[in-house]
């Protein structure tokens, strides 16, 4: 697994939402793009993670930042997550992992003793012309909607 760096291209998508709504990399009219990468629906750092981004949802619209969340899982298992916790941040179904695999964020993972693959939460931070202008790794989900902000700010000055 090879997770893609600053610098780099970030490889394009066409993923759909919970509504069958179809999100792409290239359409964008936001000075930035933020891909929040996280492992699973409806679980405890996930749902932090999603949560976070939905309460700061009008302030990255602000601030002509577009977020879209991205995990496995299909429109079902998106639904039940967005109604469950009002979630209003674009959360996208990469049920193949096809998109995870081209950003490096989908390989082997240890939890309690078990092995499998899966995706590793990290974040891009992708400017218009589709570069990636920064990448968390390992990201703690708590904070972590106040942190892609404070470096977005950092960014522009």
């Amino acid at each position: 697994m090879e997770i893609l760096k600053k610098g780099e291209k970030a490889p394009q998508f066409s993923l759909k939402d919970k509504d069958g709504n179809v999100y792409r990399l290239k359409d964008t009219s936001s000075e930035y793009t933020v891909l929040f990468f996280y492992p699973k629906d409806s679980t405890p750092g996930c749902t932090i993670e999603a949560k976070e981004f939905s309460e700061a949802v009008a302030t990255f619209n602000r601030r002509k930042i577009r977020l879209i969340g991205i995990s496995g899982g299909d429109q079902k298992s998106k639904t039940k997550f967005c109604e469950k916790h009002e979630l209003k941040v674009a959360l996208v179904s990469d049920s193949d992992f096809a998109v995870s695999t081209a950003y490096g964020v989908y390989g082997e993972k240890k939890f309690m003793g078990r092995v499998f693959d899966g995706i590793h939460r990290t974040t891009f931070i992708i400017n218009k012309a589709g570069k990636i202008l920064h990448v968390f790794e390992k990201v703690k989900p708590a904070g972590h909607a106040d942190e892609v902000l404070g470096v977005i700010k950092s960014l522009r000055q």
